[in-house]
């Protein structure tokens, strides 16, 4: 999935580690009670394969685990944050998820809950998957040269990473359903004005604020952050003002409702073949 560009300079500041070697795909390092994990497929603007997701879900493992560490920050590395979907994965049938932990959900990620505090570094493009990954961040800091979408109804696909469960109950709904409904991407100044990221600044300041977030964090007793955390995420829905029936229902399993349904359609498999192909996509409903 393509993404607008950036400046391949500025993106190179925000690496934590410019010259660290570049076999896994994504880095882990923890030190002063913060743990950075970084999207490390900067030649394929950190589009999520399996290895990444392997390796993202192995360092959320590593950090929930570590008593030192106490805040977690994700970001990518090179000039975008996340491509979402590796879409030549997809056309060519492969798995993305982590290898042995499907239960963590896109990029080893969307579906792994720890008790940490996680803040999303967002050094540049953000779309699709990346988007979800940013939803199911609990804080965001974003380049002012990122951009987030779910452009997944451009490929015939789904926002199936979260994008339709989360979106809504983090923006307004009449703002969750343009960026769904249109597929179009919006720029961080939009996000920041919706409500979608705490902080936008300079794009090479990004990786530095969200460190400087995390310090500050870091500095609270652990448990009361660990505790305020799954207390704020249990009590902030109520019951749906919509469908009675809704009320009890797992919000993850309407989502694998859908999900069962598009993407076992033709143009679920059409969407990225296009793309990957690099031609206009050619629709048939079903």
């Amino acid at each position: 999935m393509s993404t607008p560009d950036a400046d391949p300079t500025t993106a190179r500041a925000n690496d934590p580690d410019p010259g660290a070697a570049s076999e896994s795909a994504a880095r882990y390092a923890a030190s002063d009670g913060v743990a950075v994990i970084t999207l490390n497929r900067p030649q394929a603007l950190n589009a999520v394969n399996a290895d990444l997701s392997t390796a993202v879900g192995e360092g959320l493992e590593a950090a929930a685990a570590d008593p030192d560490v106490r805040v977690v920050v994700v970001t990518g590395a090179g000039r975008a944050f996340c491509a979402g979907a590796d879409l030549k994965e997809i056309a060519q049938q492969r798995p993305i998820h982590a290898r042995g932990h499907p239960e963590w959900g896109f990029a080893g990620f969307i579906r792994h809950w720890i008790d940490k505090p996680i803040i999303a570094a967002v050094n540049g493009s953000a779309l699709g998957g990346g988007t979800e990954i940013v939803l199911a961040s609990d804080l965001v800091v974003a380049s002012e040269t990122a951009m987030f979408g779910l452009p997944e109804v451009k490929r015939g696909l789904l926002a199936a990473a979260g994008g339709v469960v989360r979106l809504q109950r983090q923006l307004p709904l009449k703002r969750a359903l343009e960026l769904v409904l249109t597929g179009d991407a919006i720029h961080a100044a939009t996000a920041e004005q919706w409500g979608l990221v705490n902080r936008v600044v300079p794009a090479d300041q990004v990786l530095g604020a969200a460190l400087g977030l995390a310090t500050r964090i870091a500095a609270n007793a652990p448990l009361s952050l660990q505790h305020s955390k799954r207390m704020l995420y249990r009590t902030v829905n109520g019951a749906s003002d919509w469908n009675a029936e809704w009320v009890s229902e797992d919000p993850w399993a309407v989502n694998e409702e859908a999900v069962q349904t598009v993407f076992s359609s033709g143009d679920a498999l059409e969407g990225p073949r296009a793309f990957a192909e690099k031609r206009q996509p050619k629709w048939e409903g079903k």
